[in-house]
């Protein structure tokens, strides 16, 4: 088992951040803004973004993916703007992005999968079947590496997924909803999987599971109405949290209780 992995064990990044947002607009639809003012830096770790159902966390993760274009502030990733009207061609081929939903040919393999998208990443082409056999072993699916997709579980599915998202060594990775579909053990395995790859990738990881955060996460972002409500640690997120109930562990009860404050303090939004 990989041992845990410390904010102090992180390898240094070439940039002073990866990630920086200053007053991000992000629109869902013609009106309403689902990222609205957003000031954040990440670097190089594992982030937790947290927060409800449409609270604008997939809207957020697809910006960073350059999918969605800023309506108003900047976003630099990797000391490069992603905003105006480039097709930010080679900051994709840096930048790992893991849907909600994804498509697929059901006929392909696992490995064609893989295949594939590192083609659409224009890794090169000697370096692409290494490449595929490390993405499809990190995942736990060398032994289904020639199954049709068609074939796996849902669970088996999300870890081809991962494996996609991760096959060209990205030095960003955006991980939106990882664990939907994944058993225990898998859920277990991909913690340790994110903190490998938190040692030198700047990793984001959509999810309203309190407890995946707790496990692998070295920063936590809570995000709520298109707004930063929260950024600091698993431990200092536990201790915002307000009194016990039966059931609730202490990150719950700081999630709970952040909220609620923001919410208290919304007025008009």
């Amino acid at each position: 088992m990989t041992p845990a992995v410390s904010a102090a064990d992180l390898a240094p990044t070439s940039y002073a951040w990866q990630i920086r947002a200053t007053g991000l607009k992000v629109a869902a639809g013609r009106k309403r803004m689902a990222v609205d003012g957003l000031d954040l830096s990440l670097d190089t770790g594992v982030h937790g973004l947290l927060g409800p159902n449409g609270a604008g966390k997939t809207t957020l993760i697809r910006a960073l993916a350059t999918v969605l274009r800023p309506a108003a502030g900047s976003l630099e990733l990797l000391g490069e703007s992603a905003g105006g009207t480039g097709e930010h061609r080679a900051l994709r081929r840096r930048i790992g992005y893991l849907p909600q939903e994804f498509g697929y040919y059901k006929r392909f393999t696992v490995r064609e999968f893989v295949e594939y998208m590192a083609w659409l990443k224009e890794v090169p082409k000697a370096e692409i079947p290494g490449a595929v056999q490390r993405a499809v072993e990190r995942v736990g699916l060398a032994d289904r590496a020639d199954d049709r997709m068609k074939a796996l579980s849902g669970g088996m599915v999300r870890r081809a997924g991962i494996a996609q998202a991760i096959v060209n060594d990205p030095a960003i990775l955006l991980l939106d909803e990882p664990t939907v579909g994944l058993d225990p053990a898998q859920r277990l395995r991909f913690r340790e999987l994110l903190q490998e790859l938190g040692l030198d990738t700047c990793v984001v990881v959509s999810t309203h599971l309190v407890e995946d955060v707790a496990a692998a996460c070295t920063d936590v972002v809570l995000f709520a109405d298109g707004r930063l409500v929260f950024q600091g640690t698993p431990d200092e997120l536990a201790a915002a949290g307000g009194p016990e109930h039966v059931g609730d562990s202490p990150l719950e009860r700081g999630y709970s209780a952040l909220l609620a404050g923001s919410d208290k303090g919304r007025g008009s939004w």
